[in-house]
């Protein structure tokens, strides 16, 4: 008897210029996990895409419980049970929870939309599963964490039990990323199958039954995840030996790049103030970490630092120079580079060409203008010399539309674009988000060599691993004030844990007494 549920055998997919896929076999068993890895760009999303139903496969063949089929598109894929959460969630903003749910499946009698039936549905789903979800909230108004757990739902609703992640925890709080995995086994234990997209190998072993591994579109093997090591998954995934250590030179600092002072940000809705008088310097030839659980106020505070949102009160200066009140590009030609949470929103023109990102902030600059005329022979050699150094892997290279891209491609593309430009001040953000262990080893190199030529660099990260190698200071954030200053090199992740969730404040006792 055939174990597998899904099969997809021999699968070959190309874009123009490159093959995502290339005779690629994946077999899932009935309530197993199975992890897909591989580096930014190795095929993993074409893959899941081309078993939803989003693109059809030029080779190959998919069976469901033994028997062929056809999935055209994704209304092929949901009467199949298979349902996918994507990395960049499929959510309308401006509706509410239950009506993104209910999109593309209504009960409609009579021409009026029922809502009843579904609501409770979704009501028992919710607390069936403890996803703790407001069916009537707007999808703007709640957290990335929550959206996901909108998309899981939505595939509950259905009935789905071949389940796709794609990235799932890529954008999610540590705490948000145990909660999810406890989630997907509870899945598989009531017989559902899962199929995992990731880049974190610490996920694999955690909750994953078996791991298929591509590299560059082929399929380098499946492994029985209880008998393989981190390092041999890593090893598997990029073809060699990956260091996730950074060695960093001892440096003596140098003098103030940036200094803050009493920085004060409005919420969102002005209610109350997102950042609290927040005061701190960073020196040249140092790496101060703002470290923080989602939703503390470091992204307000950096859209305050980067000019993207109004202070109601504080001053900032750079080199000695006031620019509270300058524009962005003012802050950028002063000597800001900034790597943005959101590489959509902030990062990225996403229907402009690659080379043309790369020259977002510097195109009026003499090397790549004149006389109002882009030189577009300059724009495209700096293109192609950032895409070789930063390993950007496009179908087409410099012309490459970034919309295109992988979601880690296109972060390779941002990162090498802000540290070429050799500002004093790199203020990055969650760098490594959505990238694979090769390139987070490269970026980690770099963001080093920036420190080690003797600029300053303000590092927001989630990933508390990321934050005590890379950080020469750590400056933990809670509700909008800074709590804590530590040395990565006597302190604990334990010890900033606990700063991290508010049971712990500097120069105070403990926040609550342990019973």
């Amino acid at each position: 008897m055939n174990d597998y549920v899904i099969e997809m055998l021999n699968i070959t997919k190309s874009f123009p210029g490159i093959k995502a896929n290339d005779d690629v076999t994946l077999q899932l068993r009935k309530g197993e996990i199975h992890a897909l890895l591989g580096e930014n760009g190795a095929g993993k999303s074409t893959l899941m895409s081309i078993l939803f139903g989003l693109y059809q496969p030029d080779s190959g063949k998919i069976l469901k419980d033994g028997k062929p089929v056809d999935i055209n598109n994704p209304n092929d894929a949901n009467s199949l049970g298979i349902g996918m959460v994507h990395q960049h969630f499929k959510l309308v903003e401006v509706f509410s929870v239950l009506d993104n749910i209910i999109l593309g499946a209504e009960d409609v009698k009579m021409g009026v939309l029922q809502k009843k039936n579904a609501r409770k549905k979704v009501i028992e789903l919710s607390q069936n599963y403890g996803l703790r979800v407001d069916p009537d909230a707007l999808i703007e108004d709640i957290s990335v964490g929550m959206q996901q757990r909108v998309e899981i739902l939505k595939m509950l609703y259905r009935d789905n039990d071949i389940l796709i992640f794609d990235e799932p925890t890529a954008v999610l709080t540590p705490q948000e990323i145990d909660e999810l995995l406890q989630i997907m086994r509870n899945f598989a234990a009531e017989g559902k199958s899962i199929l995992f997209i990731t880049h974190k190998l610490n996920e694999i072993m955690a909750v994953a039954d078996r791991c298929t591994v591509l590299r560059k579109g082929k399929c380098i093997g499946t492994v029985n995840v209880a008998d393989t090591t981190k390092e041999e998954l890593s090893k598997m995934m990029v073809g060699r030996d990956v260091s996730m250590q950074v060695e960093k030179k001892d440096i003596a600092v140098g003098s103030v790049v940036l200094e803050v002072r009493d920085i004060t940000v409005p919420g969102k809705y002005k209610k109350k103030d997102a950042v609290k008088n927040v005061s701190f310097e960073v020196r040249a030839g140092e790496i101060v970490c703002l470290a923080g659980i989602e939703g503390n106020g470091q992204t307000e505070f950096v859209a305050a630092l980067t000019g993207l949102e109004p202070m109601s009160k504080g001053r900032i200066r750079l080199n000695g120079k006031d620019i509270t009140n300058t524009t962005i590009r003012e802050r950028s030609r002063a000597g800001i580079s900034h790597i943005p949470e959101d590489r959509h929103k902030h990062g990225l023109v996403l229907d402009y060409t690659l080379e043309e990102n790369m020259v977002l902030q510097r195109y009026w600059e003499p090397a790549f203008q004149e006389s109002g005329f882009i030189k577009r022979g300059a724009v495209r050699s700096y293109a192609e010399r950032l895409i070789e150094e930063y390993d950007v892997r496009s179908g087409q290279g410099p012309i490459t539309i970034a919309r295109s891209m992988s979601g880690g491609n296109q972060q390779k593309a941002i990162v090498g674009r802000e540290i070429d430009r050799g500002c004093d001040l790199l203020v990055a953000v969650q760098p490594t988000r959505g990238l694979d262990v090769g390139a987070i080893e490269n970026i980690h190199r770099q963001i080093e060599a920036v420190r080690d030529s003797r600029k300053a660099v303000l590092l927001v990260s989630l990933e508390l691993d990321e934050v005590m190698s890379l950080s020469d200071r750590i400056l933990v954030m809670y509700e909008g004030e800074i709590v804590g200053e530590f040395d990565p090199k006597t302190t604990t992740v334990q010890e900033l844990g606990l700063y991290m969730a508010g049971a712990r404040r500097q120069g105070e006792e403990d926040v609550y007494d342990e019973e």
